[in-house]
């Protein structure tokens, strides 16, 4: 179990560093084991791929469910703020969660024509819509604020940044969605 768990973290680095075009031997290298140990779990790409957004999305599930059970009372524009800085918080520690995120706002591209509806669907109907219900948009709006937050934290594992300003990343993120900002004391106040 171990070991797949090192193959499945190696792969969804080797998408980030080859821009999903990777094979198994770039997971090998990556994983720093054996082509043939990688081929043994693995004897395509496209079922490493699919185990690593399967796992992906059962940590982006549970972080959601941890969050919604965290989250309590209080203003929605705080909660929003809260599951963003958990979201991002995620994806700084795993490249997996990230995937899942980063592949549906391209759509699922890198996914063979048949993979896609599937992924797509779970992602709207474990993910998107419940954070539509948290953001209380039905709107396109979330969609900016999932580009802004997808495309800061492109820049960790694209560009090789180790650390993001994951509040300052979540207040602009909130701010694509109900147009206010912070002031200098973290209340709210609404954009003229």
């Amino acid at each position: 179990m171990q070991r797949r768990e090192q193959i499945l973290d190696a792969a969804a680095h080797a998408y980030f560093r080859t821009g999903g075009s990777f094979d198994i031997r770039d997971v090998a290298r990556e994983a720093k084991l054996g082509y043939g140990t990688v081929y043994h779990y693995y004897p395509n790409r496209h079922l490493l791929i699919e185990d690593v957004l399967g796992s992906g999305f059962e940590r982006c599930e549970q972080a959601l469910a941890e969050w919604a059970d965290l989250s309590g009372g209080g203003p929605e524009n705080r909660k929003l703020l809260a599951y963003c800085i958990a979201l991002l918080r995620l994806w700084q520690s795993d490249a997996r969660a990230y995937l899942v995120y980063k592949m549906a706002m391209e759509h699922y591209a890198g996914l063979p024509e048949k993979d896609r509806p599937p992924a797509k669907r779970r992602f709207m109907e474990q993910l998107y819509v419940p954070l539509q219900s948290i953001a209380q948009r039905e709107d396109d709006s979330v969609d900016h604020m999932l580009a802004v937050l997808v495309g800061c934290c492109g820049l960790r594992y694209y560009a090789g940044n180790s650390e993001l300003d994951v509040d300052r990343i979540s207040q602009l993120a909130v701010q694509a969605i109900t147009k206010e900002s912070w002031n200098e004391h973290g209340h709210f106040k609404k954009q003229a």
